[in-house]
């Protein structure tokens, strides 16, 4: 799948009043795209990465999702695989070029946001080489900006390599010798039994972290049990909050790398890290085993730093009701995770919170 390279090389200079400015251009900014479309508003969507999907091209090249093509797509264009296929990153990366391409979104791609701020009865964005005033904002960045280390990772031994997952990419990234993933959700699940693989086992791979489950891929694929867990609404008010708390803080339940896969493959099953003793990491059973790299899959944290300070919480994130900003007027949000149902931060489970935004957002037609 390609998209049409005219749609993601916009060059031309953006009008500064417009009614929608729509903040990232990964799948949630796509899907709030097409419905800002569907009503004919004015409106742009700045990303400031150099094309559409490089937020998937640049990840680990064995990421595959566990979730059914059939279930990724956004509104209006199925992913173009077998229903039941699983794409890789690049197929997702592909998939919305051509969505961007098909709906003819207009794009503004190497465009940062740097600033943002509510003021007389408009918004200001103040982005890479344009200011813009718009009546109404909405977020789609992602929740997960920049990578979460522990605070003791800085102790580490300057000779040992350490990388995080979102900087990982394949095994040749790494020094020779023995490798410590630490976190055992799907992503440090997935790069251990990468890493493992490469060389048959001549490398030791050591997986820290508690189990997180698994889910199998048969149950996965049904679409009763899709519409069973993850439509589900997550609970309002501070059960809500509660829910979203404590999932954003264990890692996913693994779907392809069962634990019999993993041990089958050598990788070795260790307790969590719990500190640093003289350069190396030590895990809770007050071990510390000498390894040449660490791949840290903890994790991402949010970055809204550039966002109305009213907009964000003690805790770093919105202050929201349904992706509809509490604090600051015709200010929305689209891709939180568990921001309305437990799919929200899925490919799939993002065109419903992008309709019932945009569709809050909306007022009168401005005049062209």
């Amino acid at each position: 799948m390609s998209g049409r390279d005219d749609v993601e090389r916009v060059d031309t200079v953006v009008d500064t009043v417009v009614d929608t400015v729509v903040v990232g251009g990964g799948a949630a900014g796509l899907a709030v795209g097409w419905h800002l479309r569907r009503q004919g508003r004015r409106f742009v969507i700045l990303d400031a990465a150099a094309r559409t999907g490089d937020s998937w091209r640049h990840r680990y090249d064995c990421l595959r999702l566990f979730t059914p093509a059939r279930f990724c797509a956004l509104p209006g264009l199925p992913v173009r695989l077998p229903p039941y296929a699983h794409p890789g990153k690049d197929e997702i990366a592909d998939y919305l070029a051509e969505y961007a391409a098909r709906f003819e979104l207009p794009i503004r791609l190497g465009t940062a946001v740097h600033a943002h701020r509510h003021a007389g009865g408009r918004h200001h964005v103040d982005a890479t080489g344009v200011r813009i005033e718009a009546r109404h904002v909405v977020v789609a960045t992602g929740a997960w900006s920049h990578p979460a280390f522990p605070a003791f990772a800085g102790e580490v031994d300057p000779a040992v390599r350490q990388l995080h997952s979102s900087r990982y990419r394949r095994p040749a990234d790494l020094l020779p010798g023995p490798v410590l993933v630490v976190g055992a959700g799907t992503a440090g699940a997935d790069i251990a039994l990468d890493l493992a693989l490469d060389l048959a086992g001549e490398r030791e791979v050591r997986l820290s972290g508690p189990k997180t489950g698994r889910v199998p891929l048969w149950l996965v694929r049904n679409a009763a049990f899709r519409r069973l867990l993850y439509e589900r609404r997550v609970p309002p008010g501070r059960l809500g909050d509660v829910v979203r708390h404590r999932l954003s803080q264990r890692g996913s339940p693994l779907t392809w790398q069962s634990e019999s896969v993993l041990r089958d493959a050598g990788v070795l099953r260790v307790p969590r890290v719990t500190g640093v003793r003289h350069g190396r990491a030590v895990l809770a059973d007050g071990r510390a085993p000498e390894v040449s790299n660490i791949v840290w899959c903890t994790g991402f944290r949010p970055d809204y730093g550039w966002l109305d300070r009213r907009a964000v919480g003690p805790d770093g994130w919105p202050i929201h009701r349904r992706g509809l900003s509490r604090t600051v007027p015709d200010l929305g949000f689209v891709g939180l995770p568990f921001q309305y149902t437990f799919a929200s931060g899925f490919l799939g489970g993002m065109s419903g919170d992008a309709g019932h935004v945009v569709s809050r957002l909306a007022g009168p037609t401005p005049a062209a």
